[in-house]
């Protein structure tokens, strides 16, 4: 699916009446909402590395980002505002979303040490060659993560320590990340 679709899954979710698991938990709802107002507050107020922005529009063979994700993913809120600004800015760029908890369930080429930790990132070229695969946090946030776990920090803890990160960082250490990717294609 292409953003726009995405974006009104994501607010249909705010609407319906008779939602579909993980929905019919109100928990799933709350971050669900508060990942539309972090989504959006990226989309307006989010800088973009200029280095990154060059690169980008520089780029003179078509390329597919798939980005694997869903609506309730804190971590997701805060990288796919970026990464859709980014794509934007070539047309030889095509975004396609893909959704974690369903068909054709892609994610499962792609876990995580096991996990199918999202948001993940894949780059393929033309003849859909997967290029480079990006995911799931900025490589210091999760260390960060990993450290929680290790101290066995509780979840609503580690949520707020990975929000406060996020809120800190604004978005500069995943687009150095992505900089650094691109350059090595």
């Amino acid at each position: 699916m292409d953003f726009i679709t995405y974006q009104q899954l994501f607010e249909g979710i705010f609407t319906d009446t008779n939602p579909q698991a993980p929905y019919d938990n109100p928990a799933y709802v709350h971050y669900t909402q508060l990942n539309w107002s972090r989504q959006q507050r990226w989309l307006k107020t989010g800088i973009l590395n200029e280095h990154l922005v060059a690169f980008i529009q520089n780029i003179d063979q078509e390329q597919t980002w798939i980005i694997i994700t869903e609506p309730w993913c804190g971590d997701a809120a805060h990288t796919i505002p970026f990464i859709q600004r980014l794509a934007e800015l070539n047309p030889l760029i095509k975004v396609d979303y893909q959704l974690r908890d369903s068909p054709p369930f892609l994610i499962e080429q792609y876990l995580t040490n096991g996990a199918k930790t999202i948001p993940k990132l894949i780059i393929t070229n033309t003849i859909n060659n997967h290029q480079a695969v990006w995911g799931s946090r900025p490589a210091e946030c999760q260390v960060l993560y990993y450290q929680m776990l290790k101290d066995n920090v509780d979840m609503d803890q580690r949520k707020i320590a990975l929000q406060q990160w996020y809120n800190n960082d604004k978005g500069k250490s995943f687009q150095l990340e992505l900089l650094a990717l691109l350059t090595s294609l």
